[in-house]
């Protein structure tokens, strides 16, 4: 974790005083590409799951890596791993999906990395953590994705597609499922789109909706259609809803969005 957005959120936690910010030292950690190596991740990330005094896990950001550890994490669940919410995105969507299937209340939402991102500045950064921060601390529904349905989960569309066939694959029976994407070109967006639409588990969801799409890298030559009518075209294919777009995203525009029924 960025040791500067490690100071703002605690800035901002302070200043609101409705509750409190413990960072595991593990954020700081090196490891390559990685906060430490798998083992101290998942260590750090089991002792905050099985610590009875912990209300919320707050992934600090969404960098690859959670895949690495997301069936361990799941495996043996410890008691008071119950009760607790776990909120994140990007990759932190592979533990959000195995939580889920396991019973654990999870949701998507910004995370403290994003204090220092902005699009139009700083004071954006800073409204995304209090976003997070309303709605794990008082379930404010100002915090949502404004237009969720009964049922609802919220992935990166890579991460989607690479969960699909494995242990931590939850069940989209009537689900909302919401999708965005970042940093990729439009032909693997296309590529993706076959893969998860392909899958008979997807297509029992009630509808699929598309989020943000940012930082498209070029396409040589170029695509000839953009990201809503790639999403739109597989979905017809499959059979499935296709239902406009969503307000999440790898931006600090990105809403909440808590997974199943259990909030709403």
């Amino acid at each position: 974790m960025n040791p500067d957005a490690a100071e703002r959120v605690q800035a901002i936690v302070e200043e609101r005083g409705d509750c409190e910010l413990v960072i595991h030292p593990q954020c700081f950690l090196s490891d390559g590409h990685f906060a430490g190596p798998d083992e101290a991740r998942l260590s750090a990330l089991r002792e905050v799951m099985a610590d009875p005094a912990i209300d919320a896990v707050w992934f600090a950001r969404g960098g690859y890596g959670s895949n690495r550890i997301a069936e361990a994490a799941v495996a043996d669940l410890p008691n008071d791993a119950q009760g607790k919410i776990y909120m994140g995105y990007s990759d932190a969507g592979f533990l959000l999906a195995g939580f889920h299937k396991a019973g654990l209340e999870v949701a998507w939402g910004p995370m403290p990395q994003d204090a220092i991102r902005g699009d139009h500045g700083l004071g954006d950064g800073v409204a995304a953590v209090h976003r997070a921060l309303d709605w794990l601390i008082r379930r404010e529904p100002t915090a949502l994705e404004p237009a969720l349905g009964a049922a609802a989960m919220a992935f990166n569309l890579t991460v989607l597609s690479s969960l699909l066939g494995t242990p931590l694959e939850p069940d989209f029976g009537g689900v909302d499922l919401l999708v965005e994407e970042v940093s990729e070109q439009l032909y693997r967006i296309d590529r993706t789109m076959f893969h998860v639409t392909a899958s008979a588990n997807v297509r029992r969801a009630s509808r699929i909706r598309l989020g943000r799409v940012s930082d498209i890298l070029a396409n040589d030559p170029e695509f000839g259609r953009d990201e809503a009518a790639i999403v739109e075209e597989w979905c017809a294919r499959a059979g499935i809803t296709y239902d406009g777009r969503a307000d999440i995203g790898h931006d600090v525009r990105n809403r909440v969005v808590p997974f199943g029924r259990r909030f709403r």
